[in-house]
């Protein structure tokens, strides 16, 4: 994909996403799927999605959809991509804990995380994010249990 340079609305957009960030509920949902959440089979991984009303439904949701709705402005040209793949590795890191699981979990639900494929199939810093998270799963899965 060609790049272009970033512009002052990308730049405020961006502010904008982390701004949201830093909501309490968000950091607190941020925190449990990204540090305390560590699914070794499709069937956890699905678990907090199947859970209706229960904290970690709500967070789940909260997480992948703010994740995807972010992504889906790099998709759709409303923010430079390069721009965002500066600015944000957690997106990255929660794919990563799922990719295993993708298949599975999209014979159900068919456009989980799909604004993060479509980005990393357009832009090769992004598989190489992903790549690079998958690589360190394993520490951080063992960091969170101890």
């Amino acid at each position: 994909m060609e790049s272009t340079l970033a512009t002052s609305h990308d730049a405020d957009l961006i502010l904008k996403l982390y701004d949201l960030r830093r909501e309490a509920t968000m950091r607190r949902a941020r925190h449990w799927i990204t540090a305390e959440f560590f699914p070794q089979t499709a069937e956890e991984a699905m678990a907090p999605m199947l859970a209706w009303g229960t904290e970690q439904n709500a967070w789940f949701r909260q997480v992948t959809s703010y994740w995807e709705m972010a992504l889906s402005f790099v998709v759709h040209g409303a923010l430079n991509g390069d721009l965002f793949l500066d600015c944000n590795g957690e997106p990255f890191f929660i794919y990563a804990k799922f990719q295993p699981f993708l298949a599975h979990i999209r014979t159900t639900h068919p456009n989980f995380l799909m604004k993060m494929d479509h980005v990393i199939e357009q832009y090769p810093a992004a598989r190489q994010r992903v790549d690079m998270m998958l690589r360190n799963l394993e520490k951080r899965r063992a960091a969170a249990k101890a």
